[in-house]
């Protein structure tokens, strides 16, 4: 079964990683921007992180026959250094007009702190300025309700904000609710240790439906797995779920929500309809 996978870090995964997401039937990712592991001390660093995810990726990537796409961003890991995300968002403009970037992410908080809001608020200013999408990150473990909150309501405040433009990732069962609830696209993520497995992600799809909802497997240099996403789909089969809903959640949510950016637009999807 075609699938897009929404979320996939793929600088930190080999060559080999790529085959074997063509060969399940992956046809597009996104990758959005991520922390590198260690905290990153100048623009100049992100500015090559940037035209990696802008031209070495998409090369890689398209050797297999999948598409690439990208969002832009300073982590919420670093946004607590204030100086260095002013000089960085002033960066990110001019790589916007690249045709395979869909918007700005993931952005959010980790620690929930002032710091941490303030970047956030100032990517959701400038995604808002560029008409740009936006992929946010919510934090992880023992900060996940309170970073959540925080996040939705920072985004309800604003009156600006068009709740079908967001995707708000990483939900969880005791996240999902407020999320979905106020409009926001969300995305469950299959990473074993600090986010959520298939079988979670299944039971939470059949609590709260299929609409404005995706999977995908974020992963990256931690213990993940970049064929997540098939996983999901036998997890799905084997609960006795149509072929239908799968495929809906796995391949035609990414497009309804990532299609709001004209930039996207899947080859095979245009070479079939052509038949």
């Amino acid at each position: 079964m075609k699938y897009i996978d929404l979320h996939a870090h793929m600088v930190s995964r080999t060559t080999d990683d790529y085959e074997q997401m063509a060969l399940t039937g992956c046809v597009a990712l996104t990758e959005p921007a991520f922390w590198a592991g260690f905290d990153r001390l100048s623009p100049v660093v992100f500015a090559d992180y940037f035209n990696r995810l802008t031209s070495f990726e998409p090369a890689r990537a398209a050797k297999y026959g999948i598409q690439h796409y990208c969002w832009l961003c300073l982590n919420p890991k670093e946004g607590e250094d204030r100086e260095l995300a002013r000089r960085v968002l002033e960066l990110i403009p001019q790589f916007l007009d690249r045709p395979n970037v869909l918007g700005i992410g993931e952005i959010g908080v980790n620690r929930v702190t002032r710091n941490e809001i303030a970047t956030f608020i100032d990517h959701v200013d400038l995604a808002l300025h560029y008409n740009q999408l936006i992929h946010i990150h919510t934090p992880h473990l023992e900060d996940k309700y309170k970073g959540t909150k925080v996040i939705v309501d920072t985004l309800v405040d604003n009156r600006h904000i068009e709740p079908g433009r967001v995707m708000v990732d990483h939900a969880e069962e005791h996240t999902i609710g407020m999320i979905l609830d106020r409009g926001f696209w969300t995305g469950l993520t299959l990473y074993p240790q600090t986010k959520t497995s298939a079988a979670r992600a299944v039971d939470m799809i059949e609590m709260y439906g299929s609409e404005r909802l995706c999977v995908a497997s974020a992963c990256d240099w931690g213990p993940s797995l970049p064929t997540a996403m098939p996983h999901f789909v036998l997890e799905m089969r084997r609960r006795g779920h149509s072929e239908r809903l799968i495929r809906k959640i796995v391949y035609e949510n990414p497009i309804e929500f990532l299609s709001q950016s004209p930039k996207f637009r899947l080859v095979r999807e245009c070479a079939e309809s052509i038949w």
